[in-house]
């Protein structure tokens, strides 16, 4: 019996075993992370967890494996680092022979992928509780119909309290996010941060469905009355997430999708907000969906009240809440729907310079597709008072495995067949660049994005921007008129143009990576600098 047949033998007696506990329900769930003292129960009927010194991803500590299947169509860098099948195996054997001595191990049978023609069925299995809870809320759930013919495709083995030996085990760390493509394997250890365990299968899906023709997608995705579809790319801190949920049009999925050739689906059945300084003000869907079963991640919780203390940032400004699809009133079920009539890029620009909206063409789109560019806001460090300008490609760099061309040609091509409206909103600094302008009102920019939505933007009158090259509406509904142009609202229209050319050419700067993109895409597409 060779190695792999061993390992495999090893995962099927796990999962088999007396200390495996498959696809409890989630008042049993709660029920153990409570007894179990992994978390507590909040005010609303949530569980609260920590993660300990680990409270966000581990970019650094995430490898995928180098086989021969998937080797040549890996793009290999910083983001994808290689490790070898040997590593690979003998931590996957380590890691095995950990859970089996555990007294309990929690199994998730689901999918991932709404859209039942595509769907993957996946396997996640847990050392806590409130990890399979997490799972539960974010990846969609069988019904028992299901499960008497589900076959994972691909299994998810999370075991946070067990620690690599870096010199022994080949990794960074003492954690470790490891994708063997030929296994069907993702191994996580090390680390107790939740999200490890969505975004691995976000990679997953980003190798597989291009494979089958499908444009996977880092974006929110919202349907309106008439059936028209809208998605919405866009970094942290840019109003993907406020911007997506309109009382007016009902919500497909709020992080991941794929677009297939009947049209776009949600690859979760969860969302995963970001819950710093949460209001019901503010965000009334998402506070409102934090109840029974869901999971707060490092929230700060009062001792005798339990509530929620989301202006409290002690433990990470990165809190978050995990939560069913189904906790949101207004959404489409299932989380189907058809192709995008709009694609709107969100920026959050610090420097001050981008139109708030602006019209792309279909190499602009792809340009800014490829560039992924927000801002970064200056830190707490004293001096430091420059913005950051960041660039992610397609929005979602961490977590492409394949060439960035590939995912853009994609998109190029199906704006193309489907005539999509594709713009550029700009919801960062006006007037100057941050410390000096102000940031766009959240009302103006709600206005842009629905004349956006509602076609009233198809034929309007446009004046292009002479460094970006971007078409700029020139007269919008509830938005005045000098704001649309964003050099109109800079006092000093010279320094105005000193920081668009300093911008323009990071941006240029940045697209030197990409040197089998066809030139047309930078001539076309990219600032005139």
């Amino acid at each position: 019996m060779n190695s792999v047949e061993v390992s495999n033998e090893q995962l099927l007696k796990l999962v088999n075993g007396k200390n495996a506990l498959h696809n409890l329900s989630v008042p049993i769930l709660v029920e153990k992370v409570l007894a179990r003292q992994e978390g507590i129960l909040t005010s609303t009927g949530a569980i609260r967890a920590t993660t300990g010194k680990y409270t966000g991803r581990s970019p650094e500590d995430k490898f995928i494996v180098e086989e021969a299947s998937t080797k040549d169509r890996i793009d290999w860098g910083k983001v994808n680092k290689p490790i070898s099948e040997v590593a690979f195996e003998n931590l996957y054997k380590k890691v095995l022979s950990y859970l089996k001595d555990k007294d309990e191990v929690f199994v998730f049978n689901g999918y991932a992928g709404a859209d039942k023609k595509v769907r993957m069925p996946i396997q996640v299995i847990n050392e806590f509780a409130w990890h399979n809870l997490f799972s539960q809320q974010m990846f969609i759930r069988p019904t028992e119909e299901d499960l008497k013919t589900h076959q994972p495709e691909f299994t998810v083995i999370s075991a946070p309290n067990f620690k690599a030996d870096p010199e022994v085990d080949g990794t960074r760390s003492e954690t470790f996010i490891i994708i063997s493509f030929e296994k069907r394997t993702v191994l996580i250890g090390g680390t107790e941060y939740a999200g490890e365990i969505k975004k691995s299968i976000f990679s997953v899906m980003n190798y597989v469905l291009p494979e089958q023709n499908i444009l996977s997608m880092h974006c929110s995705s919202n349907v309106g009355q008439e059936g028209d579809v809208a998605l919405f790319f866009g970094l942290s801190g840019t109003g993907k997430t406020t911007l997506s949920a309109d009382p007016k049009r009902r919500l497909i999925g709020d992080d991941e999708h794929g677009w297939s050739s009947s049209g776009v689906f949600n690859i979760e059945g969860g969302c995963y907000a970001k819950c710093i300084n949460l209001t019901r003000e503010k965000e009334p869907q998402i506070f409102d969906a934090i109840r029974f079963g869901s999971v707060l991640e490092n929230v700060v919780v009062d001792e005798e009240s339990r509530k929620a203390d989301y202006d409290d940032n002690s433990l990470t400004e990165n809190t978050r809440a995990a939560y069913q699809i189904d906790n949101i009133d207004n959404i489409i079920v299932p989380s189907i729907a058809g192709h995008p009539n709009t694609i709107v890029f969100l920026t959050a620009d610090a420097f001050g310079v981008l139109p708030p909206i602006s019209k792309l063409t279909k190499e602009q789109a792809m340009y800014h597709f490829l560039s992924g560019y927000t801002s970064k806001l200056a830190g707490t460090e004293r001096g430091v008072t420059a913005p950051q300008a960041t660039f992610s490609t397609c929005f979602g760099s961490p977590f492409l495995p394949l060439p960035a061309t590939e995912y853009a040609e994609m998109l190029g091509q199906k704006i193309d067949e489907h005539n999509v409206q594709v713009f550029l909103v700009n919801t960062g600094w006006t007037g100057g660049e941050y410390g000096v302008g102000s940031r766009m009102k959240l009302s103006y920019t709600r206005a842009m994005v629905q004349a956006a939505l509602e076609g009233e933007l198809t034929n309007a009158e446009t004046v292009k921007n002479d460094i970006f090259g971007l078409e700029i509406p020139i007269h919008i509904p509830g938005v005045p008129d000098d704001v649309l142009q964003p050099s109109k609202t800079w006092d000093d229209q010279s320094t105005y143009y000193v920081k668009a050319k300093e911008l323009a050419l990071k941006f240029k700067d940045n697209f030197k990576k990409f040197s089998n993109v066809p030139k047309e895409i930078e001539l076309l597409g990219g600032p005139r600098v």
